[in-house]
């Protein structure tokens, strides 16, 4: 996920995403733990959108109070 795609959803849908992507890490971790685990590339990229999710959220929160 493109960071200029983050920051062109709103509040809710990032809020939705970020929902669906923290599942989505712990149904990887508990493939991981199982050892069924195909894709291992796919836990750093999920961990990195839900960094970047919260980030760009963070800064339109900041953006609407100033």
């Amino acid at each position: 996920m493109k960071a200029a795609d983050v920051r062109a959803m709103s509040v809710d849908e990032l809020n939705d995403e970020l929902a669906k992507l923290k599942k989505e890490q712990f149904n990887l971790r508990f493939q991981t733990a199982t050892s069924q685990l195909e894709k291992t590339s796919r836990v750093r990229q999920v961990r990195r959108d839900i960094a970047r999710i919260k980030t760009i959220s963070r800064q339109k929160a900041a953006d609407t109070k100033a």
